[in-house]
């Protein structure tokens, strides 16, 4: 099975040896996400809530860029600093994903890159 890699503007540019997403057979595997504003390439700081919106906005877009939608996405990984914080992410994450919303999980770890609070991947079904 061929695998293509996927690249695109409209999302942050890898900070390190990894690409944006990588599409495989009939899914798109998206490398984790911080809240990286692709605009400028700056690291979007602030509560939480913010940078969770800013993160799903990201994985939206790699999402879009394959003509799919958030209904296509099958599996979550969110990695949060402080699982106290987990309900303020579901506040923002349920407005992404308010009907059929695909499976997750939720893991609290001691530290993200940039110093973030919050990192997701994701993976998506074509048909």
């Amino acid at each position: 099975m061929a695998k293509e890699i996927i690249n695109i503007e409209n999302a942050p540019k890898a900070v390190g040896p990894y690409s944006q997403a990588v599409k495989a057979g009939n899914f798109l595997f998206i490398s984790g996400q911080i809240p990286i504003d692709p605009t400028n390439g700056r690291v979007l700081y602030g509560n939480v809530e913010i940078q969770t919106r800013r993160v799903l906005d990201n994985i939206k877009a790699i999402v879009e860029s394959q003509g799919l939608t958030l209904n296509d996405v099958v599996k979550v990984t969110i990695y949060l600093k402080d699982i106290e914080e987990f309900k303020f992410v579901n506040q923002v994450y349920e407005t992404y994903f308010a009907s059929e919303p695909p499976a997750r999980t939720t893991i609290e770890v001691s530290n993200l890159p940039k110093a973030v609070n919050i990192e997701i991947d994701a993976i998506v079904c074509f048909g």
